[in-house]
């Protein structure tokens, strides 16, 4: 994967902590991207999220999935856009098939099923650190310049 590219997705990636959910990106093609994201033992989701169960919630996979998925893509197809934009979530479809524990690294990868009008609509899957499916998502996101 090309350096500069995985830099520039990063560098312009929209969000910090606590709300920032992409650790790294591990391939971008037209095509479809990979990134990870480990949640911390400490994340502040878990003291309630079940309290002496915790688990990651399901709002928080799709937000990873989400900026993993789609905002991420997006930058990659915009890497040489100047302007600042927006991103807006117009559908979701989620799944959520095994839960994702506190200290779990997970891998993301989306394909892309279309990209025209400065909309992106992706399939999108969440892999736990043994390689298990644990959530997918179908998402259209709506690219809007300032």
């Amino acid at each position: 994967m090309d350096e500069n590219i995985r830099r520039i997705i990063l560098e312009k990636l929209p969000y910090s902590k606590p709300f920032r959910f992409v650790d790294d990106i591990l391939e971008v093609t037209d095509e479809h991207i990979t990134g990870v994201y480990t949640y911390s033992s400490d994340e502040y989701f878990y003291a309630g999220h079940f309290t002496g169960n915790p688990i990651t919630p399901g709002v928080i996979l799709i937000e990873t999935m989400g900026q993993i998925g789609l905002t991420c893509f997006a930058l990659y197809f915009f890497k040489d856009e100047i302007r600042k934009f927006t991103t807006l979530l117009s559908s979701v479809d989620a799944e959520f098939l095994i839960p994702v524990l506190p200290g779990e690294k997970v891998r993301v990868t989306s394909h892309k099923q279309y990209f025209r009008q400065n909309t992106l609509k992706c399939s999108i899957e969440m892999f736990n650190s043994e390689g298990k499916t644990a959530a997918k998502l179908q998402a259209i996101m709506k690219i809007v310049f300032s």
